[in-house]
């Protein structure tokens, strides 16, 4: 977990309330649903206490998370969401497989930002182990990514709409 270390002088992004009006897209990875379903839990957490309605969220789930940039990139270039939340998990194993699918998951979401201009973001865990996956998506202390994922989607979309306004 990072350590903020301008402490009070870092300008804090006030959550409650600031989703509302706002069209938000959930792309869920079904490998690992033990875990990506905590974090989808934690996304409509986030989202409600943004106050982003039921009505202006679609969920839709894809294989995995190497699937995920896809799907989140043609949400995103319809026009129609303000942002996309990739949700998703690889755990590391004994194979190359991790390296492949975080890596691709982490570049495609980005790129799926870049060229459509819609935050897409990247609410998937990388983790070394299960427990890690686990610990970030509701365990020891209460964090979840996916509840994270939704601030970060929120705050996004404001910044984007205020500049763009300007």
């Amino acid at each position: 977990m990072g350590v903020d270390v301008a402490g009070d002088q870092v300008p804090r992004f006030e959550q409650a309330g600031a989703g509302a009006g706002l069209r938000v897209a959930v792309v869920c990875g079904r490998f690992n649903s033990h875990v990506t379903l905590r974090l989808l839990d934690g996304v409509r957490r986030g989202l409600a206490h943004g106050a982003v309605a039921d009505e202006d969220i679609a969920e839709e789930w894809v294989a995995g998370a190497f699937e995920i940039p896809l799907a989140a990139k043609t949400f995103a270039a319809t026009g129609r969401w303000d942002a996309v939340i990739g949700v998703g998990c690889v755990i590391r194993g004994d194979t190359a497989h991790f390296d492949y699918v975080a890596g691709q998951c982490a570049e495609g979401l980005l790129r799926a930002g870049l060229d459509t201009g819609v935050p897409c973001i990247f609410g998937v865990l990388t983790t070394e182990d299960l427990q890690q996956a686990l610990d970030r998506s509701e365990g020891r202390g209460g964090h979840n990514v996916g509840e994270e994922g939704a601030r970060t989607a929120i705050e996004m979309a404001r910044l984007l709409e205020r500049v763009r306004a300007e």
